[in-house]
């Protein structure tokens, strides 16, 4: 079975954990302090047994220089989700595309997708998304400019928007 590593990262919204594969790209984050949560968020093809670590090597560095100011710092992370649907994975690289302080509506990432009647599809891109903060789906608005969902919770999606230099109506 994989072995994958695990790190809880202290952010100002709460702790924020993290599982790297044997490769070292995130194959789960989230805003929780429980690092086994994340697993079934996981396909079943990248989930394995979790070793805890202090931190992370690259992962840990580029989180906190994101936290430090440097929010295009998780860019060159790389990242390894797996879906049956090529829509999603292609939605998540898309994702990794949108800038910090310029969030998109669910209507604009349909589109940047290639797909601008899918924004269904879209949503449930971001839904689906297992690796937040490094797959971006918090820059993702409703259409009137509101936050709509996030699953870590509107004032963690409001503080990651307001540090990104962008505040948006809740």
């Amino acid at each position: 079975m994989t072995t994958l590593d695990s790190t809880v990262i202290d952010t100002p919204v709460g702790p924020l954990s993290v599982l790297t594969g044997p490769d070292g790209a995130v194959r789960a984050a989230g805003f929780t302090a429980e690092p086994a949560g994340l697993v079934p968020l996981m396909h079943p093809s990248l989930r394995g047994e979790l070793r805890d670590r202090t931190e992370l090597g690259l992962v840990t560095t580029a989180v906190r220089a994101y936290l430090d100011g440097d929010l295009t710092s998780i860019d060159p992370v790389p990242v390894a989700q797996h879906t049956d649907g090529i829509f999603l994975a292609h939605a998540w690289q898309v994702l990794r595309d949108v800038k910090p302080g310029e969030p998109v509506t669910y209507t604009g990432f349909a589109e940047l997708a290639g797909r601008p009647a899918a924004v269904r599809a879209a949503a449930a891109a971001c839904a689906r998304n297992a690796a937040a903060l490094f797959v971006p789906c918090h820059r993702v608005l409703r259409t009137d400019g509101t936050l709509g969902g996030y699953r870590w919770g509107l004032d963690v999606k409001k503080w990651l928007l307001g540090h990104e230099g962008r505040v948006t109506a809740s």
